[in-house]
């Protein structure tokens, strides 16, 4: 089974966007070693914690600076951008760097009113499915009766998946017959019924013969139990933080978490991120092997907000070795 890396630039306390983003190419070109399929970067706006705002400017450096492993979006916040820009900008990034290309469309915006404000779009109504077949259309193959055209973009086929974390987006993505990506690495609740309507609901299209799953996992490895958990406490911290209207650069991790955060807001993060693998390899092995078997994916993303860079990657090396060991397990 296919595993990628879903990364957010994270930019940790004491540090800056500049490192953030060399982190994050340096974790791009060990996951490339590693084994993974992917590494998708998401777009977020007016958030000190993360640097991957200007998401394709940020897919382009991450592929100039790799060879072989697929980078996009996780996605590109659609309802904040014109259907023809988008397909002109991952045109030219599939046009740069074809074959490793993927564009995965989300329909929240990525930030508050303000924010969609300052990006000058309107918000008077859903235009996300008409958005996401008008922007299939720029990339798909050269229509002569069409008003106007992506160039670069048009004929370059750049794989669309649609990103959600409710009923709505597994609708869409099997209506329109692409693969489907759930965020249930923070909001988990309708991940059963999702993934059941996408997959009951799937219709055959150019793009894709049979529907495909994607599902969104924390992952916190370290070489102990104790390790993993602290680790882990950088991103109870921000997700409690931003949940009551905090945001902040990535906090540095803690003894104690509930005594920072109180047991009732533990408990409420805790729900929110509760598809989560955290502990040693063994036990990472277990967690990995439970929701794997519970869920039934076509490919697992792992994503994991993790302080200090160098713990990060070695969470993500320990990932890859689970999961190259759970695969030659399932084909004895």
């Amino acid at each position: 089974m296919r595993h990628s890396i879903l990364d957010l630039a994270p930019v940790p306390e004491g540090s800056d966007a500049a490192a953030a983003i060399a982190a994050s190419v340096e974790l791009a070109r060990a996951a490339e070693g590693w084994g993974y399929t992917r590494f998708w970067l998401a777009e977020h706006h007016d958030m000190p914690g993360i640097a991957s705002a200007a998401t394709a400017v940020l897919i382009g450096h991450v592929a100039d600076a790799t060879r072989t492993i697929r980078v996009g979006a996780g996605g590109i916040m659609l309802p904040n951008h014109a259907p023809l820009a988008v397909a002109e900008q991952f045109g030219t990034l599939a046009t740069i760097h074809p074959g490793r290309i993927d564009l995965g469309l989300g329909r929240a915006p990525g930030g508050d009113l303000a924010v969609a404000r300052a990006l000058r779009r309107g918000l008077d109504g859903d235009s996300f499915p008409h958005d996401v077949v008008e922007l299939l259309s720029y990339l798909g193959p050269a229509d002569p009766d069409a008003p106007v055209a992506a160039h670069p973009g048009q004929g370059t086929d750049v794989p669309v998946w649609i990103l959600g974390s409710s009923l709505y987006g597994a609708q869409l993505a099997a209506h329109l017959g692409l693969p489907y990506a759930f965020a249930s690495h923070f909001a988990p609740d309708a991940l059963n019924d999702a993934a059941a309507i996408y997959r009951a609901r799937f219709r055959p299209s150019r793009h894709l013969d049979a529907p495909y799953f994607m599902l969104a996992v924390n992952v916190f490895a370290a070489d102990t139990d104790a390790q993993a958990a602290r680790l882990r406490t950088s991103q109870q911290l921000a997700f409690a933080r931003l949940r009551s209207g905090r945001p902040g650069k990535l906090p540095a991790p803690v003894d104690g978490i509930a005594a920072e955060i109180g047991q009732d807001t533990l408990r409420a993060v805790n729900h929110a991120l509760r598809i989560s693998a955290v502990g040693a390899p063994e036990t990472v092995a277990a967690q990995m092997a439970a929701l794997i078997e519970r869920h039934a994916p076509d490919e697992v993303i792992l994503t994991g907000q993790i302080h200090d860079p160098a713990a990060r990657l070695h969470s993500f090396d320990i990932a890859a070795q689970v999961l190259r060991g759970l695969d030659r397990r399932d084909a004895a």
